[in-house]
């Protein structure tokens, strides 16, 4: 039987996929993998064509990326001293290896062959057509022009830099493991919701285990169920300040420092630009996305601010005064640890509402049967549960009709095109996990083929998977959400909309290979409908009741939606900022002082404290915790947004729960993925240009 790593098959054997089994799967993997990069390579150019090229190139490395990406992703949700210790082993060996297929001289002779005989192009598809053009740029951009010795020293600079961001994120995950908090005095927990208090008292039972001689004690972390809660209700100055301090210290105190790191990481990733004829990284990474060049990211971004700016100071000042007015004290600027604290004070006097008085309405289960069955009536889909086993110990043999699991908790479902064709699967991990890296996540483990792709003829389905760290169940209740982690959920589903629905006859042009700046579009438009009253009525049921919100608490709920709007959009911003300043500036932040730049370039970006506010780019994980990933890109957040209330202004104008512009957005956006470039895309559906006034008007930043 084929190991486990390399098994091509819709539902994995988890517990086969040991620590032990890695080093042999990625070997043999990287073994096909080779021979498959030098049968291209090897053959004769005036001979070439789009199967034995462009063709042969899309199947080369299957292996090696079915068998990387399934350690990778359990390296993100089963972390384990073992997993980690061959995962680094093996980390540069693949790094490097997939440096070196744009630097294949033979190979990339051969695609230029068949690009440059037009006689072949003209046969092409048009989806064949726009692989060869995206093969191409993403050779040129990796440097299969460069000269001899500039493409070994490419090569290994990507290696270092797959080695620099790997221990960037695992600093990141032990720091964020090695804090707790115990508090033994049930009196220093005034404020806090009743969920996140016996969130935390099962937080200390877990650690300790069960005692019922012991007084209770209540554990926090810096994971966000824990974390939030605490700095947004809890009396307790003193409490807020230790967790904030710790949150904001994470990377940045032995043994996991990654001050040094993030240089070397900027470093590398300038010599890549420099390598590659750039002046930057910025305009690396950005040559080929919606924004084309840091200076444009970088003006989306000041303009933006420019335009909040005045609403920014002016709630900032508003947050200020309230908290001297309620403590009888001068007006002057906040300690870090207040702000959360004291706006959350300010809204609810304001409009007397407390966002935990939705977490009732919110039970994680009746979140997701109601996202499932809006997307079903929108997109014409099905989708359905299926039966999960977890195994503790390997399996040698998978078991018909069994779907493992890599975890207790982990579900399986099968997503269905209406009544027909299995379209494919995904599973969902939704709560926090010491083995877990934090955050909320989408990811793909199978891409398949329509019909006329696949050799069988039929479809093949594809795979994915849905991650979070949203508040778990305390002592067998339902899940209570608050409404932030209900977008998340939303969120995330859109990206794996992208994914599911994808219908390219191409694998890496299906789903979410798309730009960076319009990836988060599908995403982010699911989120609106965590907004809208007929949305919210197929899912926010209060948990004993089955009531719908009411009406009252419905009306609180969207008037405070724009509440410290223009300071949720600058801290945005600021991120976008940042990340933009330091790939597109790399000299000046290299040579100073890190943390005194950052803080002089963003400036009137941040609000102002009392005491001084670590910026967070040693805990960066969007940026520094890979090669790439949103490196230069984090404006795309804010980018997408833009897309995202343009596009959704289609299904307010036809009721919102309109299978008419589902439809559509599924055919001419969510089934495209790269087939055609971005822009053409939003267009087709929209009929025009993105217009960024839908965004200030949905987030109450001008007048509509």
């Amino acid at each position: 039987m084929k190991q486990a790593y390399l098994e091509d098959v819709p539902h994995i054997r988890w517990s086969s996929l040991t620590p032990d089994g890695i080093s042999p799967a990625v070997e043999e993997a990287l073994v096909l993998a080779e021979k498959g990069i030098n049968e291209v390579a090897s053959q004769e150019p005036s001979k070439a064509t789009f199967a034995s090229t462009y063709g042969a190139l899309e199947l080369a490395t299957q292996e090696l990326d079915r068998a990387w990406g399934r350690v990778g992703h359990l390296d993100s949700v089963c972390n384990s001293d073992a997993l980690r210790e061959v995962y680094n082993e093996w980390l540069p060996k693949v790094s490097a290896f997939h440096a070196q297929i744009a630097l294949n001289d033979g190979l990339w002779q051969a695609l230029k062959a068949v690009a440059e005989n037009p006689d072949q192009v003209r046969a092409l598809s048009p989806v064949e057509k726009r692989l060869v053009e995206e093969t191409l740029r993403e050779f040129r951009e990796n440097g299969a022009d460069l000269p001899p010795k500039e493409k070994a020293r490419l090569e290994e600079v990507k290696k270092e830099l797959a080695e620099k961001t790997q221990k960037f994120s695992e600093n990141v995950l032990d720091a964020t493991n090695a804090f707790e908090l115990i508090v033994e005095d049930e009196a220093r927990l005034e404020g806090l919701p009743e969920m996140a208090k016996e969130g935390a008292k099962a937080l200390a039972a877990s650690k300790e285990g069960e005692d019922d001689g012991k007084e209770p004690r209540w554990r926090f972390t810096l994971q966000a169920p824990s974390l939030v809660p605490v700095l947004q209700y809890l009396e307790d100055d003193e409490i807020r300040r230790e967790l904030w301090t710790a949150f904001s210290n994470v990377g940045r105190e032995e043994p996991n420092v990654n001050g040094t790191l993030l240089k070397e990481i900027l470093t590398l990733r300038q010599e890549v630009a420099t390598l590659l004829g750039k002046r930057n990284f910025a305009d690396h990474v950005l040559q080929s996305r919606m924004a084309k060049d840091g200076k444009t990211a970088l003006g989306f971004v000041e303009d933006l601010h420019d335009r909040i700016r005045d609403q920014f100071a002016s709630e900032v000042e508003e947050l200020e005064a309230f908290k001297a007015e309620e403590t009888t004290s001068s007006a002057g600027a906040l300690e870090p640890w207040e702000l959360g604290f004291w706006a959350e004070k300010l809204r609810k006097q304001r409009y007397d509402f407390d966002g935990e008085a939705l977490r009732p309405y919110f039970a994680i289960d009746q979140v997701i049967d109601g996202m499932f069955a809006i997307v079903q009536e929108i997109f014409g889909i099905r989708i359905e549960e299926v039966n999960t086993v977890f195994h503790e110990t390997p399996q040698a043999e998978p078991v018909e009709g069994e779907v493992e699991v890599w975890h207790s908790e982990v579900k399986f479902y099968n997503i269905y095109d209406g009544e027909g064709d299995l379209l494919g699967g995904f599973y969902a991990d939704w709560h926090p996990r010491e083995s877990k890296r934090g955050g909320a996540w989408m990811n793909y483990l199978r891409t398949g083929q329509p019909p006329e792709a696949s050799e069988s003829g039929k479809r093949e389905p594809h795979i994915g998977l849905i991650c979070g760290n949203l508040t778990p169940s305390v002592e067998g209740k339902p899940a209570l959400l608050n409404h932030g982690e209900v977008e998340t959920v939303f969120h995330e589903f859109g990206h794996l909309l992208h994914h599911l629905l994808g219908n390219v006859a191409v694998r890496s042009l299906n789903g979410v290979n798309v730009v960076w700046d319009f990836v988060e579009l599908p995403s982010q438009i699911m989120e609106n409908f965590c907004w809208e009253r007929v949305s919210l009525d197929r899912f926010a049921r209060h948990v004993e009741t089955g009531e719908p919100i009411p009406n009252e608490l419905f009306d609180k709920m969207i008037a405070a939606k724009n509440f410290q709007s223009a300071m949720g959009a600058m801290r945005q911003l600021s991120f976008g900022k940042m990340d933009l300043d330091l790939h597109f500036n790399y000299a000046k932040h290299i040579e100073g002082d890190l943390d005194s730049n950052i803080d002089t370039m963003l400036g009137d970006y941040q609000i102002r404290t009392k005491s001084p506010r670590p910026n967070n780019s040693q805990a960066f994980n969007h940026l520094f915790s890979s090669p790439t990933g949103y490196a230069a890109g984090y404006y795309s957040y804010k980018w997408a947004e833009v897309l995202d209330a343009d596009a959704f202004t289609r299904f307010q104008q036809d009721g919102v729960l309109s299978a008419k512009v589902g439809r559509e957005f599924r055919e001419k956006i969510l089934s495209q993925g790269n087939a055609r470039e971005a822009g053409e895309l939003f267009r087709d559906f929209m009929g025009r240009d993105p217009d960024l006034q839908a965004l200030l008007i949905r987030s109450g930043l001008t007048a509509a």
